[in-house]
């Protein structure tokens, strides 16, 4: 008996499987892209203070999980002023006080090096013309004595921090105010976070996002969105 050719696959599924990458038109491509800093751009790690404080880095991090908690921190981010916020620690802990005093008296230490390869990639965005935004969770008191240590910050048309604005990521609020003040259509805007409950948030309001893990990633998924070219090299214009 003849064998009989296996019939072709027209279902839906497969007629999809079967199509090339579209790749995007103008009209897909976002118009904006909004970062954010720490942990994406710069190196900001209270670890780069505290191990010249501590002889024991189990110890260290106890102090930081227990006493000058990212809790704790993240109240400065919203507003609080460090005066307040180390007067309240050092009630509770007598005992750590020098330690928690230095978390604002030698804040500055805790500024690493740019994550350079991000940079490049930022530099990348700004030659294509597109707006630039970051939004940061970090307090009003200390993001001047960032500021002036990473150029790349000039690129931006504007940095929301959050402590200005006494709201933080991941409230709805905080989003919608640099949509508000910048005129931001939020499918046409890209917003660059590495934690989860920031792009998780902005994405419920119709923002394009993406997890930040590392730089090559963060390129290809810009490449996708036709916003770069990955073909080639990334560098500062």
């Amino acid at each position: 008996m003849r064998d009989t050719p296996a019939m072709a696959d027209h279902s839906p599924e497969a007629l999809h499987r079967e199509l090339p990458p579209r790749e995007p038109t103008e009209s897909d491509r976002p118009t904006a892209v909004v970062f954010d800093l720490g942990g994406v751009l710069i190196d900001w790690n209270p670890r780069h203070l505290y191990r010249s404080l501590f002889d024991d880095e189990a110890e260290m991090e106890r102090f930081l999980a227990e006493v000058t908690t990212p809790a704790w921190n993240n109240e400065q981010d919203r507003g609080r002023p460090f005066a307040d916020a180390i007067a309240q620690l050092t009630r509770d802990h007598p005992d750590r006080a020098d330690l928690i005093e230095a978390y604002w008296d030698r804040w500055p230490e805790m500024l690493g090096e740019p994550f350079h390869e991000t940079v490049e990639v930022l530099a990348a965005l700004r030659a294509t013309g597109i707006r630039l935004l970051a939004l940061t969770n970090w307090s009003a008191e200390t993001f001047p004595f960032a500021a002036p240590r990473y150029p790349f910050l000039d690129w931006f048309e504007a940095v929301i921090v959050s402590g200005d604005v006494e709201l933080a990521k991941p409230d709805p609020a905080i989003f919608r105010l640099l949509v508000e003040r910048h005129g931001l259509e939020p499918s046409g805007t890209v917003l660059i976070d590495d934690t989860i409950a920031n792009v998780q948030a902005a994405a419920a309001l119709g923002f394009r996002t993406i997890r930040f893990t590392d730089a090559a990633a963060l390129k290809r998924d810009l490449g996708a969105m036709g916003l770069l070219d990955t073909g080639s090299r990334t560098g500062s214009p």
